[in-house]
């Protein structure tokens, strides 16, 4: 299955993806859903198509392009400096309101670990990379 045009998964390893942002980030997803013109099947989608592609950019050091707010075994909560949503509605072919409503439920689970959004972060782009990638472990 290609999620890029130089990214290419197998259709198992999507399908893990999806459970895997389902169970982590949980009814942040029926939330945002709920009050967003995307469907929570599309989101799911776009938020595990945002994992995939967030797993390979950490191998070439996605943490160096912001600020690490949080970090363990699990997860890495990131703000970040260069358009990481705008790159991945593009990588992608996202429409605007499925990358609003995944960044949103990023900044959501960010704001409930760390507190509100300082005003220097608000330009920022939130996203929590999900460390514990086999939710069959």
């Amino acid at each position: 299955m290609q999620i890029t045009h130089n990214q290419q998964v197998e259709f198992d390893e999507f399908s893990r993806a999806c459970d895997l942002v389902e169970g982590y980030f949980g009814e942040t997803v029926d939330d945002v859903a709920l009050h967003a013109p995307v469907s929570r099947r599309q989101l799911v989608a776009v938020l595990a198509r945002a994992q995939l592609s967030g797993r390979q950019l950490a191998i070439d050091g996605l943490t160096e392009e912001g600020e690490v707010v949080y970090q363990s075994n699990d997860e890495t909560l990131l703000w970040l400096d260069g358009g990481f949503w705008n790159d991945m509605r593009g990588r992608h072919h996202l429409e605007p309101d499925e990358g609003r409503a995944a960044r949103e439920v990023h900044r959501r689970l960010i704001e409930a670990i760390d507190g509100d959004v300082p005003y220097y972060n608000r330009e920022r782009d939130p996203f929590v990379l999900i460390e514990r990638f086999d939710p069959y472990e």
